[in-house]
């Protein structure tokens, strides 16, 4: 099998198309506008469907000319430092703790970033030496998977369900496996489950990254979206642990903050020995940030008034399906992100029921997990649901998913 042919194994949506394409859609029953003519509900997806803000064509319109010249290796200085007066503001940081310059990369979205950070922390090694391991939770973001595959490394899938709090728990794992490993990712607030973790999970997260010497990489990309306080960061743990990154990255991206995934406008910030190393992978493929995209991001990042409005949108999504579900299906608020992670005995066939009954496209939990040791998929009495839409379908979807099953 070929490396191509391995990541495909991971990525839940060429699965869902398999599962669902030779099904028609079924009538969903939702009589709204934006559904005229039968147009399915498109849940699997996270990908915000309000719009963004209007000032990013603006700012792109101003700098269009420098589309002529390569994107800048790290990003411009405006950028980077709207990015560290960002963070600064967002996790109160101790002043000086973050140098723009060393300590902060450009990068065109997180997926891409956290991609390229499996590579660049593979290390070089002889003809038969065994796989150094990358840890990720189970189930998890698909990238994960595909960039150790990608690396030539293990995926070590850690149970991130009920038991642990829906986070893994990497602590508990063979001294062997943690002595192996190069990179573990972490996402928080949680992909698929929403669950966040606490300051001190994360100083201890550190702590354990660096007896191990292994690099952290923390997906902090629904950091702005929450239901209550504010989610804790990465960066907050390092500064109570003295302000070092060291074994560190840490990403954020505009494209759930702001709503404009399609901009691909993120930066990750971290240890200067790792951002550099980082920036030779992402220089030497190609995927850095245009000057005009990241004149807009800067503005994005200074911006915080449609940050509070999307936030508000979510939290009335989530107000709706806690009314419209109630106890059913497992629901619980999440602490962050705009996915309902919901229990419904068999994912797969619920996903493949709400399409044929419906027209609501769902994600199969399964698609985002991979069997244990034991042969459970921790995934499978799973589906995971967008709640991406405005407030009006939401709820149309929503009482329609009830009614079907």
């Amino acid at each position: 099998m070929s490396a191509a042919q391995s990541i495909l194994k991971y990525y839940p949506f060429g699965r869902l198309s398999a599962l669902l394409d030779g099904h028609a859609p079924g009538a969903h029953g939702i009589d709204l506008p934006e559904l005229a003519g039968g147009k399915p509900v498109m849940l699997s997806v996270g990908e915000p469907q309000n719009t963004p803000p209007g000032f990013i064509v603006e700012e792109i319109a101003k700098a269009a000319a420098n589309f002529s010249r390569y994107p800048p290796a790290r990003g411009t200085p405006a950028y980077l430092e709207a990015c560290a007066a960002w963070l600064n503001r967002r996790y109160n940081l101790p002043a000086g703790m973050i140098d723009p310059k060393t300590m902060i990369l450009a990068i065109p979205g997180s997926r891409e970033g956290l991609f390229f950070a499996a590579l660049a922390a593979m290390p070089a090694r002889a003809n038969g030496a065994a796989a150094p391991a990358i840890l990720m939770p189970n189930p998890c973001y698909h990238v994960y998977p595909g960039a150790a595959l990608a690396a030539g490394a293990e995926p070590i899938l850690v149970p991130a369900t009920s038991a642990s709090g829906h986070l893994p728990d990497y602590a508990g794992l063979p001294e062997a496996v943690l002595s192996s490993a190069k990179l573990a990712y972490y996402c928080t607030p949680a992909n698929p489950q929403g669950a966040a973790a606490s300051g001190a999970e994360l100083q201890n997260l550190i702590v354990l990254a660096r007896r191990h010497g292994f690099t952290l990489a923390l997906d902090e990309c629904y950091a702005e979206i929450y239901t209550g306080e504010p989610p804790a960061g990465a960066l907050q743990a390092a500064a109570a642990l003295g302000g070092s990154l060291d074994n560190l990255l840490v990403f954020h991206s505009l494209s759930k903050r702001s709503s404009a995934p399609g901009l691909r406008c993120g930066f990750v910030a971290g240890a200067p020995d790792l951002i550099a190393a980082l920036e030779v992978m992402l220089r030497t493929g190609g995927a850095g940030v245009p000057f005009p995209t990241l004149a807009a991001g800067a503005r994005l990042w200074r911006e915080e008034d449609h940050v509070l409005a999307n936030r508000a949108r979510y939290r009335k999504n989530f107000e709706i399906a806690e009314r419209v579900l109630g106890n059913r299906y497992g629901f619980r608020k999440p602490d962050g992100g705009f996915f309902l992670w919901l229990e419904v005995g068999d994912g797969e066939k619920a996903a493949l029921t709400l399409w044929r009954e419906a027209g609501l496209r769902v994600l199969p939990g399964a698609y985002m997990a991979r069997p244990g040791a034991d042969g459970v998929n921790p995934g499978d009495p799973y589906v995971r649901v967008a709640l991406v839409y405005g407030p009006d379908l939401t709820e149309a979807a929503l009482n329609r998913l009830t009614e079907v099953l």
